[in-house]
């Protein structure tokens, strides 16, 4: 009896080549790749930024982000329908009701002066043809679908009121209303808490088996990967390294960077053998598996000393009515120990920001105290925020945008020597080159601006500047949340270094509770402005005293392909 013969693919990508035209002539940007995706499939398209899973994407529907960009070779064939030589109105037709885009950042896809539901409807009038009436009434079904509570509310919201995960709802609900056989979902976790990631890849997988969707979803975790897709297509510099089966990729990777992204990923247990990993698969296969700190001895006064403080804004009232005010941090007291590394977690809006810049007196403190070494901001604020700017430094989240754009690297990290004074003018280019040296930059980058770097270059320039006041505390604000997991594993191997050589007490800020286990040796749990709990890493993340905790915890996602995506009851973290 002959086996039964595999059904076509939905989808057939064969050697598709991208080409771009420059001033020193023709490059290769994507490199004959060729890849299947079935009906009903997830395909994980995995990789680090720039190695052209968004531009493969956008080619399969002929969007590319510039005219001198061009599909200079292969086949991308839909349902047995060849693109790359449709016309422009079959294209059309294929984009959005074929072919539905779900896109990272969905503030800047949808539109800020345009009712949500109406984006939604758009779509449905456009590929569907229904009239306004039917078209809002199947709006409205689509964000109940996608998790809506309220969506004959909601319909009339703008963008701006909703949280960042209700945004990527809508985005995807977007997507979905043109009926699409395929969805294209770029990087749409990123940003978002574990907890609401959590939420949205689930919400795909149940769209999957609700219409059948075939879904590629691009992203650089291979956590994510790991616990919603099928199989997994790995992306390296344009061309697809290793292609198979989600279990066969992640227990028996072959390719030497495939194994790297595996060994940097936080989830992986400290005795993976990352010696595996070849020399020359860049800067990714260098990086490191993430291990535990160790615990250093206890000075017996605080560096920093928290005590109920309590941060208000208003948020109403006026001459004839009664203010009323919003309460970001409600009665937070905490003592920070000098050498220590202490991980602050929580979801957005949880607090955490608004604690590290009160903590520097960044913020106005409406109650409490905050002490830094002996030194009160509320009692003697000139002389202590005077103290803080020389002993404290932030590091923040977005690498691009806190740097000054029109500064070269090296005139960034000059100006704060100028300013600060610790160092005569005559030594500062040589105090330059030893910050970037300090922060594994080759000096050579000091002539750049921001623009000319990675994301990551750009982070440990920003790291650099931190360490250019000779700092005795660093607050990194989620510094890491936006970089690559190689480049996450890097700049955390480089913060553990630094504690353990400078003498430094970190307080680390993140969404992402998998880097903090690994890196910091006290985590502090917050929920709506107040700390619901804290204790020593290896503690709170094994024995979880507090729901809220272990259902943060539940939602990291794993690399194990046989753990399932947890979905952490929405009673624990709306309460």
């Amino acid at each position: 009896m002959s086996a039964t013969p595999a059904p076509d693919p939905l989808l057939s990508v064969r050697d598709l080549t991208v080409t771009v035209r420059g001033e020193a002539g023709e490059r290769t940007l994507i490199d004959g790749v060729s890849l299947d995706l079935a009906k009903g499939e997830i395909l994980g398209l995995v990789g680090e930024s720039g190695s052209g899973k968004s531009l493969l994407c956008r080619a399969l529907v002929r969007l590319l982000p510039s005219r001198a960009l061009a599909i200079a070779g292969g086949s991308v064939r839909l349902a047995g329908r060849e693109l790359t030589t449709a016309s422009t109105a079959e294209m059309e037709a294929v984009r959005g009701g074929a072919i539905g885009m779900i896109f990272q950042n969905p503030s800047s896809h949808l539109d800020p002066v345009m009712r949500v539901g109406d984006q939604i409807s758009e779509g449905v009038i456009f590929h569907r043809k229904l009239d306004r009436v039917a078209a809002r009434a199947e709006a409205v079904a689509i964000m109940e679908q996608v998790g809506f509570t309220d969506p004959a509310r909601q319909y009339s919201n703008y963008p701006h009121e909703f949280s960042g995960g209700m945004r990527q709802r809508a985005m995807i609900a977007v997507a979905l209303a043109c009926d699409p056989d395929i969805l294209i979902a770029d990087e749409p976790t990123t940003a978002l808490d574990v907890t609401i990631q959590a939420q949205i890849l689930r919400l795909l997988m149940e769209l999957r088996e609700r219409r059948g969707l075939s879904i590629i979803l691009i992203t650089h975790d291979l956590g994510v990967v790991a616990q919603t897709c099928d199989r997994i297509a790995v992306m390296r510099q344009g061309g697809v390294v290793e292609t198979g089966a989600k279990r066969q990729i992640l227990t028996s990777p072959q390719h030497p960077y495939t194994r790297a992204l595996i060994a940097s990923h936080p989830s992986m247990p400290v005795d993976y053998e990352a010696s595996e990993v070849d020399d020359q698969a860049s800067q990714a296969d260098q990086a490191q598996p993430f291990a535990p700190a160790p615990t250093p001895p206890l000075a017996p006064r605080p560096l920093v000393e928290i005590d109920d403080l309590q941060v208000r804004y208003p948020v109403g009232g006026g001459v004839f009515t009664r203010r009323r005010f919003f309460s970001a941090l409600a009665g937070v007291s905490l003592q920070i120990m000098p050498g220590e590394t202490v991980g602050i977690v929580g979801e957005s809006g949880s607090g955490k920001s608004t604690l590290a810049r009160a903590m520097l007196g960044l913020s106005p403190i409406s109650d409490g105290h905050v002490t830094f070494d002996g030194d009160s901001l509320r009692l003697t604020p000139a002389a202590t925020l005077a103290r803080m700017r020389r002993e404290a430094a932030m590091v923040f989240q977005d690498p691009f945008n806190s740097l000054n754009p029109r500064f070269t690297i090296g005139e960034t990290l000059a100006e704060v020597l100028r300013v600060h004074g610790k160092v005569a003018p005559s030594a500062i280019p040589a105090r330059v080159e030893e910050l970037l040296r300090l922060v594994e930059l080759d000096p050579a980058l000091a002539v750049r601006r921001p623009r000319q770097l990675s994301g990551g270059q750009c982070q440990r320039a920003g790291i650099a500047r931190a360490l250019a006041v000779d700092p005795r505390l660093i607050v990194a604000d989620e510094c890491v949340a936006a970089l690559d997991v190689t480049i996450q594993a890097q700049i955390v191997d480089l913060f553990r270094r630094l504690v353990a050589t400078m003498d430094l007490t970190l307080v680390f800020i993140a969404h992402d509770l998998a880097i903090v286990r690994h890196l910091c040796q006290r985590v502090v749990v917050m929920h709506h402005g107040r700390i619901v709990e804290e204790g020593p890493c290896a503690e709170v993340f094994a024995r979880p005293r507090e729901a809220y905790t272990a259902a943060l915890i539940a939602a990291i996602p794993d690399i194990d392909p046989d753990r399932r995506l947890l979905m952490p009851p929405a009673s624990v973290l709306s309460s």
